[in-house]
């Protein structure tokens, strides 16, 4: 299967388990792999024939940061929900949210989730 890939996606949003997250936000990073057969847009070479991946971004961007969600699970499917729906040329999104800003005690570089789903 063929992909359109969207690295590094940077979001401000309030989601977190801890009031202050919510309250104050934090820097939030979104990796988007989209499944496709891109056949037809390699042959045309029209955006018309794909997936616009600037609609991707936005689409992910508006579904990021429609609600405060406690964990990043929820907001990860909750992208890959709305990507989906959006664009039935899609076959499979795989959604990974890294939070590089976790109320965690230790020395790292980002915590992450990934999900992936895929049409029936």
């Amino acid at each position: 299967m063929d992909k359109i890939i969207i690295k590094d996606l940077h979001i401000f949003a309030y989601h977190g388990v801890n009031p202050e997250e919510k309250e104050n936000g934090q820097n939030f990073y979104l990796d988007l792999v989209c499944e496709a057969d891109l056949s037809v847009p390699c042959q045309t070479d029209r955006v018309e024939d794909t997936v616009s991946y600037a609609k991707i971004v936005k689409t992910a961007i508006a579904a990021f940061t429609a609600a405060k969600y406690d964990l990043i699970e929820r907001a990860a499917d909750a992208v890959a929900a709305a990507v989906l729906s959006g664009y039935p040329m899609l076959a499979a999104v795989t959604v990974t949210v890294k939070k590089p800003e976790a109320p965690v005690k230790a020395d790292f570089g980002t915590v992450a989730v990934e999900i992936r789903r895929a049409r029936v």
